[in-house]
């Protein structure tokens, strides 16, 4: 596994990255060799340790986790550590769990579908999230951090709600609405 470090209004000692070395140990038993994290370290104005990591997946999954402390960051480190463990864990989980599902089945099962129950959508979920203007490029990189296939914004340019979604090619496409 291979780790970059970077750090903004502070300094990197070897007691940091003696301690994070330490702790990605566990970590590389659900990784391939060849995996990169990125740990991004910062101290913003109030003394307060901010600590990013970014794991890219193989299969176009991006795991991210975040922690901060006041003043420790040791802690931070810890607890951001500790949550992609959990992260990591959990993935490998769901992609055992269906490789083992699907890994009997004959034949594909077709389900018939009454043209009544078609008419009714039922909404299992709804979420609401903050929609801030923004460029293309920025709305770009935002989406790639949270490893989403889609990300909705207000146009800078346009001042219009638009969606940056990846495509099939693995190209960028983007949803502007007309009036």
């Amino acid at each position: 596994m291979n780790i970059s470090i970077t750090a903004r209004n502070m300094t990197v000692t070897p007691g940091i990255e003696q301690r994070i070395q330490r702790k990605t140990s566990r970590m590389e038993r659900y990784l391939y060799g060849d995996t990169e994290m990125q740990i991004k370290m910062r101290k913003d104005k109030n003394d307060l340790r901010i600590v990013e990591i970014t794991v890219p997946m193989k299969n176009n999954v991006i795991l991210r986790s975040e922690a901060s402390a006041q003043g420790n960051l040791f802690a931070a480190i810890d607890d951001a550590l500790a949550k992609m463990e959990r992260q990591i864990h959990r993935h490998r989980t769901k992609l055992g769990k269906r490789i083992r599902e699907d890994a009997f089945a004959e034949e594909p099962e077709f389900i018939e579908v009454d043209e009544q129950e078609e008419d009714n959508v039922e909404i299992a979920r709804r979420k609401t999230f903050p929609v801030r203007p923004m460029s293309v490029e920025d709305a770009a990189i935002q989406m790639e951090l949270l490893g989403h296939s889609f990300f909705a914004f207000v146009n800078v340019d346009s001042d219009q709600i638009n969606v940056l979604y990846q495509r099939k090619d693995g190209g960028l496409g983007l949803l502007e609405p007309e009036a």
